[in-house]
């Protein structure tokens, strides 16, 4: 037996997301870092270790779009690559 939802009531009221919760990038606006970091993963084997740059740079693209909360890098676990310059390859990604 299955319960039906009535979202028509007004006693629905919608939440944001918990934390770790992302919406979707529906336009694209961060769709080249995130092309970045999974091509560096692959020619990486998968270790993520060696992709915190193009990480970093797909987080603060998340962010500025307010596609996710706003965070110091630091709490991200970007603490030793705040200044950190990117690379021309990842510069080349930036829209």
């Amino acid at each position: 037996m299955s319960t039906a939802m009535n979202f028509g009531s007004k006693s629905f009221k919608p939440r944001a997301p918990e934390k770790g919760a992302f919406p979707l990038d529906h336009f694209g606006e961060c769709k080249t870092f995130k092309e970045t970091f999974m091509r560096c993963l692959r020619d990486n084997s998968y270790d993520s270790s060696q992709c915190r740059l193009q990480s970093r740079g797909y987080l603060e693209c998340r962010m500025e779009h307010q596609l996710m909360a706003k965070e110091p890098l630091e709490k991200l676990g970007f603490r030793d690559l705040q200044d950190s310059p990117l690379s021309p390859a990842d510069r080349e990604s930036e829209p």
